[in-house]
């Protein structure tokens, strides 16, 4: 016969009583099994502080997990972003303008050319965009470039078309290079950051990966900076990636690599804002051979973060990095920028731009490489000055 204290008869309507389940239940568990829970309150507290430390021990744990997982694939550059950063190239192709092979200098550091062919090849990538500053910028550079024996210049023009002006200027100089016209995507235009140079720089690794070029040297290298030859020759024999420090950056006036016994240890940067390369643009090269292991690296649309992002995307770790420059304690290259101005115009009759002096030839110079233009309705007017006095144009070319 079942035991009475399981047992308990039915109500008419077939149904035990409600009343009896929870000391039916209770007492079926004090006879079975003991509770876990603790009898007194001090054991209790005891108890809840124990499990505590048990959670975050396994969420630290699961942290560390998670962050050399992302180290292992570059910092975890996701695949959504990936997709998104393809979608966004699509919607701005770069365009090919020019590109010339042939080195015509004849003589590199007062050296025949020839003797430099065993060297591997730089190609330094020059973001650029139209604006008043950026041919003298361009020329300033290229008389730098034109002491740099097996480069090859990739000028990327933030620009919807080519610009005949730049393919005669880069001509000029005899050196290797490439123009393309690679402008931003339309959505950022009117973004109160604008993420300057991504598109360009981006058009230009495009540019390597379609001529499959798997040896040489990366080096990201703006208009605007100042370059101590020895740099290029620093770089050169970058294995992955070589380091070194930036003069002229932000609050500390310098930004680069904190070296200790030969090995790059931190970052010195006045601006870390979680980055894990808290670098500048112009601090870094990249093999390119250690580049094709990585076909997907990228650069993100995100000011600021473009170098960090960039050197995450292609594995990079605190152990790969080559300190340059004497253990990163010279400084090789400044980031000097210059400041920019508006395009002016000025009020001059068009009658006065013909063959009869040289301001015809002058203006139209001076409106291919956007600096200024001849309006005869706007700016300031024209007026030509001799022996210290100032007289309207048609006083000397009527």
């Amino acid at each position: 016969m079942p035991s009475t204290a399981l047992y308990r008869p039915l109500e008419s309507n077939g149904t035990r009583p409600l009343q009896t389940s929870t000391l039916r239940t209770s007492s079926y568990a004090g006879s079975k099994g003991r509770s876990f829970w603790p009898k007194t309150a001090s054991s209790r507290r005891l108890f809840v502080c124990a499990l505590i430390l048990m959670t975050l021990l396994v969420y630290a744990v699961w942290c560390a997990v998670i962050n050399n997982s992302d180290d292992s694939r570059g910092g975890g550059y996701g695949s959504t972003t990936d997709l998104l950063d393809n979608k966004l190239a699509n919607e701005s192709p770069s365009t090919l303008c020019t590109e010339l092979f042939n080195d015509t200098r004849l003589f590199i550091q007062d050296r025949p050319r020839q003797e430099w062919a065993n060297l591997s090849t730089i190609y330094f990538v020059t973001p650029t965009y139209p604006r008043r500053e950026q041919v003298p910028e361009l020329t300033r550079l290229a008389y730098t470039l034109m002491h740099v024996p097996r480069l090859h210049w990739i000028v990327a023009n933030d620009h919807n078309g080519c610009n005949p002006y730049l393919d005669t200027l880069l001509n000029r100089f005899g050196i290797p290079y490439t123009h393309l016209a690679s402008p931003m995507p339309q959505r950022y235009h009117k973004a109160e950051s604008k993420p300057r140079g991504v598109a360009n720089r981006r058009a230009a690794m495009q540019w390597l990966r379609q001529h499959n070029i798997t040896t040489g040297v990366l080096y990201f290298g703006d208009d605007d900076n100042t370059y101590d030859l020895k740099l290029f020759s620093e770089i050169r024999d970058t294995k992955h990636v070589s380091m070194f420090p930036v003069g002229l950056i932000a609050n500390y006036g310098i930004s680069g690599p904190v070296v200790r016994k030969g090995k790059v240890i931190g970052f010195l940067d006045s601006w870390v804002a979680g980055r894990r390369w808290p670098v500048d643009m112009a601090g870094f090269a990249v093999s390119l051979a250690y580049m094709a292991e990585r076909p997907n690296a990228t650069m993100p649309y995100k000011p600021g973060y473009e170098e960090d992002y960039f050197l995450r995307s292609i594995g990079l770790t605190l152990e790969m990095i080559e300190p340059k420059g004497n253990n990163c304690t010279e400084i090789l290259v400044w980031h000097t920028q210059t400041k920019n101005h508006e395009r002016t115009m000025v009020k001059l009759n068009h009658e006065y731009l013909d063959d009869r002096s040289n301001l015809g030839a002058l203006f139209k110079a001076l409106t291919d490489m956007g600096v200024s233009g001849a309006s005869d309705s706007e700016g300031q007017k024209a007026i030509i000055s001799k022996n210290g006095k100032a007289k309207a144009l048609g006083y000397f070319l009527s």
